[in-house]
């Protein structure tokens, strides 16, 4: 089954009661739906996609190495087609997956997973507190600072921009554009 946007977020909202892991997916789904509408891609897919990515996040917290071994069972039970499936398991690849991300769309979300809460973070830690004057060479500088943001791999996002096939100051250029426009849902 297809899921509309309404569906999967009532399905996440299911499984994860942390608003903070709400406003992750929320992220993620914003940035999946701009990356596909700049590939020419079906934004409402790549959406639902970005929602459900970590649906078992919450159950496998204790056991992080489950991550991505839970989720299938949880969409198969919901009726979910197996290309999200897939997608939401190959987000995980090298970490807790050996699914390899293998369209446009899962290496877009193996990357900007990561990314989307470093640049939050740069966001959050600028005097406005906000996306709207964070730029590029502030992100980077950010990047450097191996302080700064440590939970945030930086190597996956530097391997899934070569995967993308885009530099990764575009992909981290796209990632701020993406984010703006809903960061109060997002919780900043």
């Amino acid at each position: 089954m297809r899921l509309n946007r309404d569906q999967a977020l009532e399905l996440l909202r299911k499984y994860n009661k942390e608003e903070s892991h709400i406003h992750h997916a929320l992220a993620v789904e914003g940035t999946m739906r701009h990356f596909a509408k700049l590939a020419g891609e079906d934004e409402d897919l790549w959406g639902v996609v970005g929602l459900l990515h970590d649906i078992d996040w919450e159950q496998t917290t204790e056991t992080p190495e489950r991550h991505c071994h839970v989720a299938p069972d949880m969409l198969r039970e919901a009726g979910v087609d197996e290309d999200i499936i897939h997608a939401v398991v190959s987000h995980g690849y090298g970490i807790c997956s050996d699914v390899e991300p293998s369209s446009a769309m899962e290496r877009t979300l193996f990357t900007i997973d990561e990314l989307t809460g470093l640049v939050i973070t740069a966001g959050l830690v600028r005097p406005s507190r906000s996306l709207a004057d964070l730029e590029l060479k502030s992100v980077k500088k950010k990047w450097k600072d191996k302080a700064f943001a440590r939970g945030v791999n930086r190597e996956i996002i530097r391997e899934g921009a070569e995967k993308m096939g885009m530099p990764l100051d575009t992909v981290i250029e796209e990632t701020i554009k993406a984010l703006r426009p809903i960061e109060k849902q997002i919780g900043m």
